[in-house]
């Protein structure tokens, strides 16, 4: 979002099916580096929980800014990008990110992605692998993995009752107090790590007009599935990287996924002391395993 955009980066728009698509990428006035001079395209997908945009992976991306073609998105649904009012499903942000590679990156990217939008990359990447380089992913999951229904729990049944759906909305997820004790309950393994900043970027995003329905709808599930039906199609070059303390998808269940296709996990990193956004939480440590991939497997 452009308030808490990093310096040295502009926001652009791209047009979708669903409304217009903000991304940022990095201003070369500022870089003062040519964009034909840099590397593959790196591209940087947030999750689709409570709040999320690309503020998520902001700590990490301004690192790769003068090498490389960095394009990190608010998703339609979340932060300043388009919301509209509609149930979303997988198919729609598979065509999203498959737009998004095809018109702004144009050639092979290295994707970052987290959650499930890393996922739902695993799933692109298997229909479309002429559109990636390689996938540096934090915690993959479809929630739904190794026959879990995710359906079945209770606040997915909860919040498919008409109206109860927006209460604990508002309730849970647009207003501060809940944003900081999501962030300090589920997403960051030590409280010491989430600071103003943080809280300010998630609510920003949490109470922008119609957020609710795509955050709604990966509440109630219709975002979700088993990516353990998928793994072992997957051909494009893969790292799997998780938060030790992570509380929605654990590390063990990440080592069943990546042992369903050894040879292309390329390596499995677990980040000590830290839980679902290793990337928000300790963002040197992710940083610096992103840069020995890209640098590993360049042109």
């Amino acid at each position: 979002m452009l308030t808490f955009q990093p310096p040295g980066f502009k926001q652009c728009t791209l047009d979708t099916t669903l409304g217009q698509m903000v991304y940022s990428i990095p201003d070369a006035e500022f870089w003062q580096t040519p964009l034909e001079a840099k590397s593959s395209p790196l591209v940087f997908l947030h999750s689709l929980g409570g709040g999320s945009s690309a503020y998520e992976w902001s700590k990490v991306y301004p690192a790769f800014a003068a090498t490389h073609q960095v394009i990190a998105p608010d998703l339609i649904g979340w932060g300043d990008s388009a919301h509209p009012a509609r149930e979303y499903q997988p198919q729609d942000y598979l065509n999203l990110i498959q737009t998004l590679l095809e018109e702004i990156a144009v050639e092979p990217a290295w994707v970052v992605a987290s959650s499930l939008t890393a996922g739902l990359t695993i799933r692109l990447a298997i229909q479309q692998p002429q559109l990636f380089q390689g996938l540096f992913l934090v915690s993959p999951s479809g929630y739904g993995d190794f026959g879990a229904d995710y359906g079945k729990e209770l606040v997915s049944q909860v919040v498919r009752i008409p109206g109860i759906d927006r209460i604990i909305y508002g309730l849970g997820a647009a207003n501060e107090l809940a944003v900081r004790n999501f962030l300090q309950q589920f997403l960051f393994a030590k409280v010491s790590r989430l600071d103003d900043e943080i809280v300010a970027a998630y609510l920003a995003s949490a109470v922008k007009p119609n957020a609710e329905y795509a955050a709604l709808s990966s509440l109630k599930g219709d975002i979700c599935f088993d990516l353990a039906e998928y793994m072992k199609e997957l051909q494009v070059p893969t790292v799997f990287v998780w938060g030790e303390k992570s509380r929605f998808s654990s590390t063990e269940k990440g080592r069943r996924l990546s042992r369903l296709n050894p040879e292309i996990i390329q390596g499995f990193h677990e980040i000590p002391g830290a839980g679902v956004l290793p990337h928000l939480e300790i963002p040197a440590m992710v940083t610096g395993l992103l840069s020995g991939y890209v640098n590993q497997f360049k042109d």
